[in-house]
């Protein structure tokens, strides 16, 4: 970048930088968000289909599921991490809907191009965008289906809507009834943490041998073998101090004279360690999970009172056991008192998959449960447990609004629909941007057909004559190939849909708004960086293809396909 002042050239930038203005810069951009959301388009819908993801390493995982395959890919462009900034936000807030956005994203980009090539400016293009996508969430909410806690039967719609398509989809009726009894027994007054429903993986049976624990598996073993393998009725104690004399803080040195001295503070320590397990044992536990360690003496004296003992558990582990049973986390042992105590109907060492596992099991009132999930292998398992974390986030939302919108693109026809009539009273060029943001909705529809092998024009067509017509919950059923009312078989919270137009809209209208690229020479996989005899960053090889071609070649997007 030289500015001619005089006869003089005026060097502002230096020479390795690269840089790309304009049109070009535009261009590049849309181009790099495209290629993101063409990444996952064919994921979505029921019969999409999957992604095998082979990391540098070589560990591979098999996907559907939009936010995976984007964190997993290897994408350095930064237009296209924006891209992929939309599906975390979606997963973070709603745990579904990622392949959405992202093709709405990569949809919004691809219409603003051609209203870019008509010399329509991108502000305009930004501010038409965002009125649509405010006009877009009131449809929704018009649309909208009042669910209550209790109903579930929708809930379990929810559940397996959230889990059509992945690798679930067997046992999906199976999992939406576990998915629900567990987001019911977690809820409270303040609203669904799905933290305290945990999720075990155990490779080995199938996928409907799944079962749900009304309390708290921990993955650990009693620390000693003469300790009970079952308690009936305990009462538990939860420490997070260990059972061991503790170390002196200070550098001390201890000079013993004779044998006898040696035996006396040996015995003394036996006896602090007696103690502090006589103190457990006043306050009447009869199981004891500690975050920390237990002495073997300690074991000892636990194994001869019948205690059964649990060393170094998680600290997510105790304080979900204390969300299930009532205890108190104590921190010093001689404050124990039988209030601190939490019960559980029943304390088991079973088997599960060959290892041991400590079962927690009817808790009065369980705040916390346990779903284990099961599968003929690793990648099954893997796959089904993000079907399951996806099901969760989106009960856990339904429950929290209270409402629904029916699927198979019925919201996305009523959209494209709605917001055509609304772009009449949009006064100047805005009025085009909203135009492009309705047709760019119609991707949802036409891509589920496409996926499940339909003729996606003629599927539309069907939709828009249905909703035009007032029917305003038909959707595409993907396994038939016919259009009918949605509401009672596929269903999706409305926080799902009105999050992912929203971030959808941000990301584009962010992409759209940036017209300089400027790159400092020594980007991250530049060719010019190890190739010295292209002459460094700078060179023939570091120019605005090469020296990012790492970063999905900012030149032409050529590198892209690389990093997909």
């Amino acid at each position: 970048m030289a500015q001619q002042m005089g006869n003089q050239p005026l060097i502002v930038l230096s020479e390795e930088s690269q840089r790309t203005s304009g049109k070009d810069a535009q261009s590049m951009n849309i181009t790099a968000g495209q290629a993101v959301a063409e990444s996952v388009r064919t994921t979505l819908g029921p019969k999409g289909m999957d992604k095998m993801l082979v990391d540098s390493t070589g560990s591979v995982v098999v996907t559907n599921d939009g936010v995976t395959i984007l964190d997993e890919m290897d994408i350095e462009h930064p237009a296209a991490n924006m891209i992929v900034e939309v599906a975390q936000t979606q997963e973070d807030e709603v745990g579904d809907g990622t392949t959405t956005a992202v093709v709405i994203a990569g949809e919004l980009l691809s219409k603003a191009e051609d209203l870019l090539d008509q010399d329509i400016h991108a502000t305009i293009l930004a501010q038409g965008y965002r009125q649509a996508a405010e006009r877009a969430k009131e449809i929704l909410e018009e649309e909208a289906i009042e669910v209550g806690a209790d109903d579930t039967d929708a809930l379990e719609n929810v559940a397996a809507t959230a889990m059509t398509g992945k690798g679930a989809e067997s046992a999906k009726d199976d999992l939406a009834e576990l998915v629900v009894k567990a987001i019911q027994s977690v809820a409270d007054e303040d609203g669904v943490d799905t933290d305290n429903v945990k999720v075990e993986t155990v490779v080995g049976g199938s996928i409907d041998e799944s079962q749900l624990v009304e309390g708290v598996i921990i993955d650990k073993e009693r620390v000693h073998d003469n300790m009970p393998h079952f308690k009936e009725d305990a009462d538990i104690a939860l420490l997070d101090t260990a059972i061991e004399v503790p170390e002196t803080e200070l550098d001390t040195e201890v000079n013993v004279s004779d044998p006898d001295q040696l035996q006396e503070f040996l015995d003394q320590e036996e006896q602090q360690l007696r103690e502090m397990v006589d103190k457990l044992v006043d306050a009447g536990a009869d199981v004891v999970f500690c975050q920390k360690g237990i002495d073997d003496m300690a074991q000892h004296y636990l194994a001869q009172e019948g205690i059964l003992a649990v060393r170094r558990a998680k600290k997510s582990d105790i304080q979900a056991l204390s969300r299930a049973t009532g205890a108190r986390v104590v921190s010093n042992i001689d404050d124990v008192t039988a209030d601190d105590l939490g019960f559980a109907g029943s304390v088991t060492e079973k088997d599960l998959a060959g290892d041991e596992h400590i079962f927690v099991e009817e808790v009065d009132d369980a705040k916390a449960v346990t779903l284990i999930l099961r599968g003929g292998t690793e990648h099954v398992v893997d796959e089904v447990e993000r079907a399951v974390e996806d099901a969760l986030g989106v009960v856990a939302a339904t429950l929290e609004d209270g409402k629904v919108l029916p699927g198979g693109g019925s919201p996305e026809t009523e959209l494209s629909l709605g917001l055509r009539d609304y772009a009449d009273s949009v006064g100047g060029r805005e009025q085009l941007a909203v135009e492009a943001f309705a047709d760019a909705i119609d991707v949802i529809p036409r891509t589920l057909a496409e996926n499940a092998g339909l003729d996606p024009i003629d599927s539309l067509v069907e939709l828009r004559s249905a909703h035009d017509g007032g029917d305003s919950k038909v959707g595409l059923n993907a396994y038939t190939g016919e259009v009918e009312d949605m509401s009672e078989e596929v269903v999706e919270p409305l926080r799902v849909k009105t999050q992912a137009v929203e971030s959808a809209t941000e990301a584009a209208v962010m992409i759209l708004r940036i017209d300089d690229v400027i790159a400092a020479g020594d980007l991250k996989g530049g060719s010019g960086d190890d190739d010295e005899d292209e002459g460094g960053p700078g060179g023939p090889g570091g120019g605005m293809g090469g020296g990012m071609g790492g970063m999905g070649g900012m030149g032409g997007m050529g590198g892209m396909g690389g990093a997909m």
